[in-house]
């Protein structure tokens, strides 16, 4: 079916894949012959298949590159998503082609809001896509923006919750779309987090964004009898966002029944297949990754239509074996201009780096240095968070273990390689001093609590798998995490710069993201229910606006206007972690083994997160743990079979490795 690996564009990689999709179009099977007796066969029904094809969350991958870092990631793109989605058409020409939003940011894509054209409406034109529900990130660079962009757009576009202030829709609720004489109502829904992801700008500025509930029903009303099945196009996960009813998409199954399938889309998850209250849900993750795909089955039958079957599933762009799809060689030439220009402004210099590297190499394989203590580089990033917002106290989060930033140019890809979340900002709220305490709490739970004789820091296994980091650094305060006390109890000596105690009744400005900040206000949230004067947004308008008021743009102009080109860090020594064993002797060893690949840090079943619980030296050791780490050391079990403990082994077991070794090579004589 499709080509693997073949050579396609002039700049990417060749890109391959190994998916091979479901289904075929429904074929009646045939009638034996009867005798003459017997009385005809009714005719058989005849029947028609529409696959439905869903896309959302691409976030601006037009191409398998990130040209935020400036490097190939085959790992989903709309060209990719084209040689899958032409395959399934050739297999059935009656399909349809949908998308649920957040299209035009990320992925650079922004650095065409003020171009001509932008490639995710070129690429979307070229795909052939029947409608576009847009989602929240859609209004993130206000309705001005939004009009240029989406009037590119070809097809219809759908937000049936959000209207004018005089009653009407901002956009169509539905569209129809016919194939093969069945008509199909496609219902486009925006979430209505929008109202609090907008807050404090004026990108909604004239809207109402009402429930999608209650519009949902709406629209089904307005459709009945004009088609055969109603389909639920919305940027909205399973789940309620936040606790918040009305958010998800399984509240509007249950109380629209008349939907017979929704392709829902926000949440980043991959679904392939749920049913709630008989209507069918598939969400396709993010960035590309995957196609959500339905498949009706109908009969037509004494001039009427009715839906036999219904199946849904997702189909990734990477196959098993992990080949994946080849990237369109027609659409890729159509977007070679975008993609070169994107190109240039990640290659751009900045700056240059002076006196030390941003971030040391890790001590020990598989826990990253960024995550478990202070660095010039979160040292950076709250240096212009302090400078622009005048905050008091700044907090933001790393999301890359792999950060790093040595001496020399420093370009803007190299920010956008160590701040990765492309919409992250400084929003600054009026604070005490104690909900600042309750935030660092619950920021440090990423961590687990230590037992004696633990010698490395290790990750909570749910925090560590979760969409986001959580791991948040807090910047112009001075604090230590006590990893031996419980959770709520392990920010100690919590105080400014000046070593002036903060208590609890202080009143403080935080500046931080504003979606970290919504979060924990949420319910379960550390600061739930809470209620915070906003102070300042940087992605305001009267300050720099939805695309420079980002952290990385004010990161680039800090270097580029502040600092004049030059940054040479200075280590603030504002935070460490204590309450670990880093003095014990066998902790050397430990270090030596895993460093070695004879000891694993421990990982979550599937391999994909690593680090989720520490070494401990005081713990028994089992003759299993020593079998086997002998065997991967290539060293004789029986040396250590009176050792009682995981720390004498480790010791024993490295002297024996030592010993083992090769000795260097004498130096030549003179």
């Amino acid at each position: 079916m499709y080509k693997r690996g073949t050579k396609v564009g002039k700049t990417l990689l060749g890109l391959a894949m190994s998916t091979v999709l479901m289904g075929s179009a429904f074929v009646g099977a045939s009638v034996p012959a009867q005798a003459e007796t017997t009385p005809a066969p009714a005719p058989a029904a005849a029947e028609t298949k529409i696959t439905l094809l869903g896309t959302s969350d691409i976030h601006g991958r037009f191409m398998p590159w990130d040209y935020a870092l400036d490097g190939p990631n085959p790992n989903g793109s709309l060209t990719q998503l084209f040689t899958m989605i032409k395959e399934i058409r050739k297999e059935n020409p009656h399909t349809v082609l949908l998308d649920a939003g957040d299209s035009i940011q990320d992925n650079s894509a922004e650095l065409f809001n003020d171009q001509p054209e932008s490639p995710m409406m070129v690429a979307m034109n070229e795909m052939g896509y029947d409608a576009w529900a847009f989602g929240n990130h859609e209004f993130n660079f206000g309705l001005d923006i939004l009009d240029k962009i989406s009037s590119q757009y070809k097809g219809p576009v759908l937000a049936g919750n959000i209207y004018k202030e005089n009653g009407e829709r901002f956009l169509p609720a539905y569209t129809i779309v016919e194939r093969d004489g069945i008509k199909i109502g496609v219902i486009g829904m925006d979430t209505p987090m929008i109202s609090d992801f907008e807050k404090g700008t004026d990108h909604l500025d004239g809207l109402v964004v009402k429930n999608p509930v209650e519009e949902t029903k709406k629209a089904v009303k307005e459709l009945e009898g004009k088609v055969d099945v109603m389909i639920g196009l919305m940027h909205m996960g399973i789940e309620n966002e936040n606790g918040i009813p009305g958010t998800g998409v399984a509240d509007i199954a249950n109380a629209v029944p008349e939907l017979t399938a929704i392709f829902a889309g926000h949440m980043h998850k991959l679904v392939k297949k749920e049913e709630i209250n008989g209507v069918l849900i598939t969400e396709p993750d993010k960035y590309g990754t995957h196609l959500s795909r339905i498949d009706l089955t109908f009969e037509k039958k004494d001039g009427k239509v009715v839906l036999k079957s219904k199946e849904a599933t997702a189909v990734p762009v990477k196959g098993a074996d992990g080949t994946p799809a080849v990237s369109d060689p027609g659409l890729e030439a159509k977007l070679q201009p975008f993609h070169e220009f994107a190109r240039a402004d990640a290659n751009i210099v900045v700056a240059e780096l002076k006196g030390m590297n941003m971030i040391e190499k890790n001590e020990i394989e598989g826990i990253p240095t960024v995550q478990i203590q202070e660095t010039p580089l979160s040292d950076f990033f709250h240096e212009v968070m302090l400078y622009y917002s005048k905050a008091d106290v700044v907090a933001h989060q790393i999301d890359n273990d792999k950060a790093k930033l040595d001496i020399g140019p420093i370009k803007k890809k190299d920010i956008a390689y160590n701040y990765q979340y492309a919409g992250g900002e400084i929003t600054v709220y009026k604070i005490t001093g104690k909900d600042l305490k309750d935030y660092m709490e619950w920021a440090v739970g990423y961590f687990n609590t230590t037992r004696p004789g633990d010698v490395t820091v290790s990750f909570d296994s749910k925090r560590r798998a979760s969409k986001y980091s959580t791991n948040d650094f807090f910047g112009n305060v001075k604090y230590e995490i006590d990893l031996s006390k419980p959770y709520g109890s392990r920010i100690t000596n919590l105080r400014k710069m000046d070593e002036t105690p903060i208590k609890p009744e202080d009143v403080l400005k935080l500046g931080m993201n504003a979606y970290r900040m919504e979060a924990l206000q949420a319910k379960g949230g550390a600061l739930e229910g809470r209620k915070f004067e906003q102070l300042w947004t940087s992605k305001a308008e009267s300050a720099f606006g939805e695309t420079q008021g980002t952290i990385r743009n004010r990161a680039i102009a800090y270097l580029k206007e502040v600092k004049k080109g030059v940054y040479e860090p200075t280590v603030q020594n504002n935070w460490k972690i204590i309450g670990v064993d880093t003095t014990a002797p066998e902790r050397a060893d430990v270090v030596a083994l895993i460093n070695a690949g004879i000891l694993s840090v421990p990982k979550t079943e599937d391999g994909k997160y690593t680090n989720i619980a520490s070494i401990n030296i005081k713990d028994a050791v089992t003759k299993e743990e020593i079998a086997e780490l002998s065997a991967k050391a290539k060293v004789d079990a029986s040396k250590f079979a009176n050792v009682k403990t995981k720390g004498e082994f480790y010791h024993l077991l490295n002297e024996a490795v030592k010993a083992a070794a090769p000795a260097p090579a004498a130096a030549p004589q003179k």
